[in-house]
């Protein structure tokens, strides 16, 4: 079906950065329909050429090799400006005058972007409405909209209010990019199209899981976000939450949207409320040195740039099974990955006199170095039966052909064909806010936690690693992955 894609805030950097390069490296790919429209809307004033100028030479720069001269000047016929102000009613009836002319009356589907300030999306999404653009009688109307999707559980459940007057929850699209991405993918057929792996994927055979999300960069000149924000709403409520889920989901009866999403839900649902002393056994939460010496940061700021949690879901497949997750800015190295740690054999042969006894673990590689590496034990040479650690690599950049695809392809790619698989649901996001808004209640209390500083460079504070060695006598898998690839 031809589409008309409507991206609001088009003079931003997501625009140029992520969705322009991302379009055209699937128009190039020949994945977009050939009767397709992008339309630019923002209050700046460009004339349609001025608007595809502009985005040429970062394109080029971010599309990479895939770029060449005579595909962008073919792609940018397709692309058009219209000015616009997203609090000025007038301007959405000119843009709705304005689709209506290129599309030249015949049915298009259209996707609606709001690549705006949050503080902006209940506004383009009230003006969207009464201006008669989310009618889908003569296509499909979806909306996409960016994290963050509010700033706590009360403001996500009105802003799902809100857009519920005008659109229905089949035409939302929440995006997390990290959804995206092919290693996060991946997870979906390492454990439901091997039969090796679903069959041990639970209690009897792991003893934990750890997902780290780690960022070798400090905030920056961020501050104004950041501050007011946090590493658990930064990134907790949405990425790690996220890869929880996909890691501790059920298998759905079908790979099909809602039965994905529903078998997520559940997965938070069973997720252990913390109460009273948990909120300080089962968490951390640090601040790297020098981050009040940033700018815009108030000098007395107690915001977290790392935090640590112990969390169970209580369920048949996971009960008592713990999974820690953390995250950090500063840190060591950047790095995503998700660690699922078994148990250790039931009864020691080999080694015991050596080295401490070590269980067998499956390392997800999300980024930088995506991949799978299983540790497993083995002999080593010339020796008496002493055993060491060895490892079975796989290395996504290797066996794929050609670059890894940019997240926003495959996003954007299905929600123009309307799967909403990789997408958050409302429920999901508000259960999310359950969990980590009595997290932040409970450090922002008299009684919070200490806010333990740490050296950037390192990972996390030394107390991170105390705490998960005294008092869950295991450590964390800290390993920067080797790149393979440039």
């Amino acid at each position: 079906m031809a589409h008309t894609i409507v991206i609001f805030g088009a003079s931003g950097d997501l625009t140029s950065r992520k969705l322009i390069p991302a379009l055209y490296s699937l128009f190039k790919k020949d994945k977009l329909d050939s009767v397709m429209r992008i339309v630019g809307v923002s209050r700046s004033q460009f004339e349609h050429q001025q608007f595809r100028d502009s985005l040429r030479e970062s394109t080029a720069k971010f599309a990479g090799k895939l770029f060449d001269a005579e595909s962008w000047d073919e792609f940018s016929q397709h692309v058009f400006y219209q000015p616009g102000d997203i609090k000025e009613a007038a301007d959405f009836d000119a843009l709705g005058k304005f689709l209506d002319e290129i599309e030249q009356g015949e049915s298009a589907g259209r996707v609606y972007y709001l690549s705006t300030m949050p503080q902006l999306y209940e506004e383009a999404i009230k003006q969207l409405g009464a201006a008669g653009l989310a009618d889908d009688d003569a296509g499909f109307r979806r909306v996409i909209i960016e994290k963050p999707f509010g700033t706590d559980l009360a403001t996500a459940h009105a802003l799902n209010d809100s857009i519920h007057k005008v659109f229905r929850e089949d035409q939302i699209y929440r995006i997390d990019h990290y959804l995206g991405k092919e290693t996060v993918q991946n997870i979906f057929a390492l454990r439901f199209a091997n039969s090796i792996f679903e069959p041990i994927w639970n209690r009897n055979y792991v003893d934990h899981v750890q997902i780290t999300v780690a960022e070798e960069v400090v905030i920056g000149r961020r501050a104004g976000y950041y501050d007011s924000a946090g590493i658990m709403r930064d990134m907790f409520q949405n990425h790690i939450l996220q890869l929880m889920m996909i890691t501790a989901m059920e298998p759905p009866a079908k790979y099909d949207a809602a039965l994905v999403r529903d078998e997520k839900v559940k997965v938070l649902h069973s997720v252990r409320k913390m109460t009273g002393g948990a909120f300080a056994s089962d968490t951390v939460r640090g601040q790297y040195a020098g981050y009040l010496n940033e700018e815009g940061v108030p000098p007395n700021s107690q915001t977290e740039t790392y935090a640590a949690l112990k969390l169970y879901c209580d369920n048949w497949r996971w009960k008592g099974v713990p999974f820690y997750l953390r995250s950090g800015k500063g840190m060591s190295c950047r790095t995503t990955q998700i660690v699922i740690q078994f148990r250790h054999v039931p009864h020691i042969l080999f080694g015991q006199k050596t080295r401490s006894p070590v269980g067998n673990r499956l390392v997800i590689q999300i980024q930088p170095a995506e991949g799978i590496q299983l540790h497993f034990e083995s002999k080593v040479p010339e020796s008496e039966m002493k055993t060491r650690t060895s490892t079975l690599d796989f290395d996504f950049n290797q066996t794929s052909k050609g670059d890894m695809p940019d997240a926003y392809q495959r996003l954007l790619l299905d929600a123009i064909l309307g799967d909403a698989s990789l997408f958050a649901r409302s429920d999901e996001v508000e259960l999310a806010w359950g969990i980590v808004d009595p997290i932040l209640a409970a450090w922002r209390s008299p009684a919070a936690p200490e806010l333990f500083q740490y050296e950037p460079g390192l990972w996390g504070p030394p107390e991170a690693n105390e705490w998960m060695a005294n008092q869950h006598h295991r450590e964390w898998f800290d390993v920067c992955p080797v790149l393979t690839h440039p």
